[in-house]
């Protein structure tokens, strides 16, 4: 399969192009410990929290919890703990670097539901947030994934259209908001939720990033 003439690829973050839950996880656990928690949430849970956005992270951990806090609460303690945890072990995943390399004559952009500051700092963290020329999380976009305005707002800016945009991700979520803006959508199955796939299938599918310079060139 070859898909030609595709300008602008737009990609997910948390579980895409990083692997950033053992650090959520430790940022998690800091602020229920805050709380009065006294046992931790193993990794695998929070792995199964993530992809909603933070606010989505915190009512899943206190639900798992069953500590009686509200979310607006614990939400600005979590963002507190996790900005003092950003890059503590959060990597890219194999493959981004060449692959960004190779498709650098394209635009690249990332859309997460993940807050666009920490994004941001995330990114240029590891070295890599000049490749992209918007990277869009929450605060940026009026609604979070899989809402298609952040999307289409994307495309705008970047002066592309359905035809020659695609969607990277690792989740349904990523396949529902390329469905609702008209484009095609890549899914990766090392990240957070491949098994969504099942019922909300990419148009193509990738074990390794790498994979998208020989259907995109």
């Amino acid at each position: 399969m070859n898909w030609p003439g595709v300008r602008l690829v737009v990609f997910d973050l948390d579980g895409t192009l990083v692997d950033s839950v053992e650090d959520l996880t430790t940022a998690v656990n800091a602020a229920l410990a805050r709380l009065g928690a006294r046992t931790p949430l193993a990794l695998e849970s929070v792995r199964r929290f993530v992809g909603d956005g933070a606010r989505r992270l915190v009512e899943r951990s206190l639900a798992a919890t069953g500590l009686a806090v509200a979310v607006d609460e614990v939400l600005p303690i979590f963002m507190d703990c996790y900005r003092a945890h950003l890059l503590d072990t959060t990597r890219l995943y194999p493959g981004v670097i060449e692959t960004l390399d190779a498709l650098r004559e394209r635009g690249l952009a990332v859309l997460t539901n993940k807050p666009g500051e920490l994004s941001r700092a995330i990114l240029a963290g590891l070295g890599v947030a000049e490749r992209f020329v918007h990277i869009w999380g929450a605060g940026d976009v009026p609604r979070p994934k899989p809402d298609p305005e952040g999307l289409r707002r994307l495309m705008h800016a970047c002066a592309a259209n359905t035809t020659d945009t695609i969607v990277v991700g690792d989740s349904a979520i990523d396949v529902a908001t390329a469905r609702a803006a008209g484009v095609r959508c890549v899914g990766v199955t090392y990240g957070l939720a491949p098994e969504g796939f099942a019922e909300a299938p990419p148009d193509w599918r990738c074990d390794d990033l790498r994979e998208l310079i020989a259907l995109l060139t």
